[in-house]
């Protein structure tokens, strides 16, 4: 299929999160342009694949942006969207209203809990719990004794089919010049138990916190996320002493590290990935 090609030069960044770039046009100041950094993110397929998630998704009564055209960017592919006007992603708010991270980090919360108790198209989006699976028995940097472990834990949780939203982070909740919040980087969508993406969360803020690149990402300090999190889970928990709380959710952070490894291998990252996964096998299971 032939795709309308973009050059990219005449775009202005407007933003970076871990997976891409986002980027406008004066002319055309309603839309947005997104380019994945990684290969298997920005090929044809993938790019529909997105396309057709976030259209799903709002099918489901949850609100995103709107997805207009897959686009040609060199030998790439990009797809331009609706622009929210005047947004914000939470962890830029938390980053620049460092007073206020306990209200955003309970907006996330909230939102975060309405997200998990909405019955997903199972259908449609994919099984968290068999892509885990399958991360599982690919990831290369995971010893056999910690795989068996990981896979032991796994196939004795439900089949639960309430919404996943696969990178649950501050920077993928936006909320607009209105105040109303909107989910943003649907790709990894899926449905499970939402202790997949508390995991999630429990992980960037508690461990990846303390590397460089987590940091510029979220535009947030160590020390920051660290809050965040504390202030996260007494909302999500609904207790200020939540560390049955976090020890539930912390069993969810190595099957992560599995998934993302799975989406986006990093082979320079390997040794810290396998220490980060027998840490937490070793002391949760």
């Amino acid at each position: 299929m032939d795709y309308r090609s973009i050059d990219i030069s005449s775009w202005i960044q407007e933003g970076e999160g871990g997976n891409g770039k986002t980027y406008s046009h004066p002319d055309n100041p309603g839309v947005l342009l997104k380019v994945n950094k990684f290969a298997n993110l920005n090929d044809e397929a993938a790019m529909k694949r997105e396309v057709e998630m976030a259209q799903h998704v709002l099918a489901l009564g949850l609100t995103t942006p709107k997805m207009y055209e897959i686009v040609r960017v060199g030998d790439c592919f990009g797809m331009t969207f609706e622009r929210i006007q005047g947004k914000k992603s939470l962890a830029r708010i938390c980053a620049d209203e460092p007073s206020r991270i306990g209200e955003i980090a309970s907006l996330l919360a909230a939102e975060g809990k309405q997200l998990h108790a909405t019955p997903c198209d199972i259908a449609f989006f994919p099984s968290r719990k068999e892509l885990t699976l399958k991360a599982i028995d690919t990831v290369t940097f995971v010893d056999e004794t910690d795989k068996q472990k990981m896979r032991d834990f796994v196939e004795e949780l439900a089949d639960e089919t309430t919404c996943v939203h696969g990178d649950f982070q501050m920077g993928n909740l936006i909320v607009s010049g209105e105040g109303k919040p909107c989910w943003i980087d649907l790709g990894w969508f899926n449905h499970g138990t939402p202790l997949f993406d508390l995991g999630h969360l429990y992980l960037l803020c508690n461990v990846y916190s303390q590397f460089q690149a987590l940091r510029d990402i979220t535009h947030m300090t160590q020390e920051q996320l660290l809050a965040f999190w504390d202030a996260f889970a007494t909302a999500y928990s609904g207790s200020a002493e939540h560390a049955d709380f976090d020890a539930r959710v912390a069993r969810f952070a190595p099957l992560d590290v599995c998934y993302l490894s799975y989406h986006n291998p990093r082979p320079e990252a390997n040794q810290m990935f396998a220490y980060v996964v027998h840490d937490f096998v070793e002391k949760l299971y």
